[in-house]
């Protein structure tokens, strides 16, 4: 019995709940914390951010991938929390559907563990992403301990990445470091650079105009000193 048919036929559900082809929507349940949405939010502004000239990508987070028309909805299997998809119309979608995208599945997934969810993680599902999506990356992350892995498939088997000294670990299909900062899982760039969310950027600069007005306006109370002290002076 291939890997497909034994999950199936470990997953009891009502006959009636089968997918037909078509307009299908997400499914998704409710996020479990406050720190699970806003981490898969976080994921998705930051490489959107990251990837703005960029239109040949789908990021999306806690929605439906349906990967078979046969295929049965259960309490074993959701949609990954956090996914993207490579060489494909950037265009909002219901669900990701497949055999509706010309067979592509996500390039890297990430899941946020839970209490409910963590066995599931690290077990049927990165046994679904390793055999059936084969999707090159898996990452999971516990929101609340921190913990963090990431495994990359190699002839069909997932591998786990081995972190840098800063405890990051390299995403070949993103090119782009993924790492903990402050508590969320954050991308950096190839050169250890973090990848600032639009309000980052915006504070940044403010920051920056903040520092050259002051400059501006030491400069010009020197010079007004000076010209107390000494007054008004040419280049004559």
């Amino acid at each position: 019995m291939s890997f497909t048919q034994d999950v199936e036929s470990s997953i009891v559900v009502p006959e009636e709940v089968v997918f037909s082809p078509g307009d299908l929507e997400s499914h998704e349940p409710p996020l479990e914390s406050d720190l699970h949405r806003e981490q898969i939010d976080l994921l998705i502004r930051l490489l959107r951010w990251c990837w703005q000239q960029r239109h040949d990508f789908y990021v999306s987070g806690n929605l439906t991938v349906y990967y078979s028309p046969q295929q049965r909805k259960s309490e074993d299997f959701r949609g990954p929390d956090f996914f993207v998809v490579l060489n494909t119309e950037d265009k909002p979608r219901k669900s990701w559907v497949v055999w509706e995208e010309n067979g592509k599945y996500p390039n890297v997934i990430v899941e946020l563990l839970s209490n409910s969810t963590a066995a599931t993680d690290r077990g049927l599902k990165k046994q679904i992403y390793q055999d059936i999506f084969r999707t090159p990356e898996y990452f999971w992350l516990d929101p609340h301990s921190l913990e963090f892995a990431g495994f990359e498939l190699i002839r069909g088997t997932y591998c786990p990445l081995q972190p840098n000294q800063q405890g990051w670990l390299w995403s070949e299909q993103l090119e782009l470091y993924l790492g903990i900062h402050e508590q969320k899982l954050r991308f950096f760039t190839r050169e250890g650079q973090l990848v600032p969310t639009p309000e980052e950027v915006a504070i940044a600069e403010q920051q920056r105009a903040n520092q050259e007005l002051q400059r501006a306006e030491q400069a010009e109370a020197l010079l007004a000193r000076y010209r107390e002290r000494f007054g008004e002076f040419s280049d004559e």
